[in-house]
């Protein structure tokens, strides 16, 4: 009888070192609180979570835990959420990364700080593709710097997702 070998799976290791739950844990509050209060954001998350706080921020702890824990704590789906979310638009993207990059700058050592931003610009490049961008708007694009017309039609930059679905 031959034996079945044994694969054994590497084991998942944090990207950083000094990443742990607590300083996750520190960074998604310090930051969600900033969030809360900004302008530009403070409505669209607090509309969509409302008085929910304590459990979005236990799942973005998880969310954060998996991405750089490799923990595998957070089960959910980040682009569903989102796609449900008609009043979003890009610049609230880079308005949350602009925030995210000073949270994590203020309270974390650079290198450590520099692990949370290339992740959270590489997750936000993700959602922004899936919630903006079209195909066929990109080769109306071309076409118009290019002088060619096939007649499609192109949102006026600014549009949310909603005013261009409908």
């Amino acid at each position: 009888m031959s034996e079945i070998p044994v694969v054994s799976r590497p084991v998942r290791r944090p990207l950083h070192p000094a990443i742990d739950e607590a300083l996750i844990a520190r960074l998604v509050h310090a930051f969600y609180a900033d969030v809360r209060r900004d302008e530009l954001l403070g409505p669209i998350f607090n509309g969509a979570i409302g008085d929910h706080w304590d459990e979005h921020l236990e799942k973005l702890c998880a969310f954060w835990s998996s991405v750089t824990m490799m923990t595998g704590r957070y089960k959910g789906t980040p682009m569903q959420k989102h796609m449900a979310l008609d009043n979003i638009e890009p610049a609230h993207f880079e308005r949350w990364l602009d925030l995210w990059r000073r949270k994590a700058r203020e309270l974390m050592p650079e290198d450590v700080a520099a692990v949370f931003i290339e992740a959270a610009e590489r997750i936000g490049r993700s959602l922004q593709l899936g919630l903006f961008y079209r195909p066929t708007m990109a080769v109306r694009a071309a076409q118009i710097g290019s002088g060619a017309s096939n007649g499609a039609q192109c949102p006026a930059p600014g549009m949310s997702r909603k005013s261009r679905s409908g």
